[in-house]
């Protein structure tokens, strides 16, 4: 059963615009409507400590200007899936602080990017932030940073330790590493053969 555009234009302004409807030459299923509108409830928040002012696409006149790029790009890539925005922090009390004044029915959910943390396949992480959506998360902050790595007092707030392996990376580009994985774990959450072709 396909959805028409009439039915795909009411169920954007129900989302207020998250989720990515096709044109209304191309057909959309039900199947895939329904899987969207599920992905759709839980927000994502990529946060970097030691950035304030500097957010994802500004133009900078260095190397650091191809890795702001290349991570705002994935993250509209994942705006048909779900809500996600950049968000920087001048320190973690200052992530931390913003933590604490998001409001919602369930606590936002942390996960820290730390070397010593648990590394994952894309596919285990895929997993495991779809059993944060189905278990009604609605908010999923990914922070990379601080330079002199993470206090005590945030990994206790954090629900997963995660690392991208045993090699240093620098901010940016770690921040990049992790726009990507999570269109890559939306799209293997949502049946897209991006993972299947990369």
């Amino acid at each position: 059963m396909e959805l028409t555009a009439v039915y795909r234009i009411a169920a954007a302004s129900v989302l207020d615009g998250m989720v990515g409807l096709t044109s209304a030459t191309s057909g959309f299923h039900a199947t895939a409507y329904t899987r969207q509108l599920t992905l759709n409830a839980m927000r994502m928040t990529l946060a970097q400590i030691g950035t304030r002012g500097q957010r994802t696409g500004a133009k900078s006149g260095n190397a650091k200007a191809g890795y702001e790029a290349l991570t705002a790009m994935y993250v509209e890539r994942v705006q048909p899936y779900q809500a996600m925005r950049c968000e920087p922090f001048a320190s973690e009390a200052e992530m931390l602080a913003w933590l604490a004044r998001q409001s919602g029915r369930t606590r936002a959910t942390l996960v820290l990017a730390d070397a010593r943390g648990r590394q994952m396949t894309s596919e285990e992480f895929a997993a495991w932030l779809g059993a944060r959506r189905d278990s009604g998360a609605q908010q999923v902050v990914i922070a990379i940073g601080p330079a002199d790595g993470w206090t005590d007092a945030a990994r206790s707030e954090a629900e997963l330790l995660l690392s991208f392996g045993k090699m240093t990376l620098a901010h940016e580009l770690a921040r990049l590493v992790a726009a990507e994985q999570i269109y890559r774990a939306c799209t293997i959450l949502a049946g897209h053969p991006y993972h299947a072709g990369h």
